[in-house]
């Protein structure tokens, strides 16, 4: 007779862990919070830049979601889902500060490229991997909202376009379009030539992702 091995809860797919939130096992939440901590940071940072925001931003999000967790219908994936109630709470808060960057949808094609080889030494001949990721998240964290938000979640958190628009409220076609604008003005050539280093960029591991951890799940007692 075979015998039933109980699974980790890091190998559970997000809806098996929603299902079983769902039914009581409310601890298995932190599943969830450690799997999205990154991805939640660098779209919040995205829209806010700034750090202290994004991880305000991170909690609500979090607390939203478990709140309405009744409310995921599974018609997208869950992560879309969780992205996109990060994107709505950024642009709250950005609302809120009445800094909303508007995006030029006039504007020609590829705009004006930043200038960032003029100002910094070639990144080939004279930059270690961790100055070209400070380079990289310079030049996006330099973009306009509506651009940066789309190079994070395509390029660095490698989301689909259908997922992108689906996050972001947007048609397939304006992700493309500002994914190539984006591009554009960051310097494509920077982007691949970092490669695999461009994921350590915008990080949120160690020490802050256990706090934002235990900040989430301490709100989420309080508040039950």
């Amino acid at each position: 007779m075979a015998v039933s091995v109980a699974r980790k809860p890091e190998s559970l797919t997000d809806e098996e862990v929603v299902a079983r939130v769902r039914a009581g096992e409310t601890a298995l939440y932190e599943v969830i919070l450690r799997r999205y901590n990154q991805r939640l940071y660098r779209v919040a940072r995205a829209i806010l830049r700034n750090d202290g925001e994004a991880e305000d931003v991170m909690q609500d999000a979090y607390v939203r979601a478990y709140e309405h967790l009744d409310q995921f219908a599974g018609r997208a994936p869950f992560s879309t889902w969780l992205t996109r109630i990060a994107v709505h709470e950024s642009l709250a808060r950005l609302r809120r500060r009445n800094r909303i960057q508007q995006l030029d949808e006039t504007e020609p094609d590829g705009g004006a490229p930043m200038n960032l080889a003029a100002n910094s030494p070639d990144p080939e001949q004279s930059a270690s991997g961790a100055q070209l990721r400070e380079l990289l998240e310079a030049a996006v964290m330099d973009l306009p909202e509506s651009y940066r938000t789309v190079i994070m979640l395509r390029d660095i958190e490698e989301m689909s376009t259908a997922e992108t628009a689906d996050a972001l409220d947007l048609t397939e076609q304006n992700v493309k379009v500002r994914l190539h604008r984006g591009h554009g003005m960051v310097r494509a050539w920077l982007m691949e030539r970092l490669g695999a280093n461009a994921k350590e960029a915008f990080s949120f591991m160690g020490a802050r992702c256990d706090r934002m951890v235990t900040a989430v799940l301490t709100r989420l007692v309080v508040d039950s």
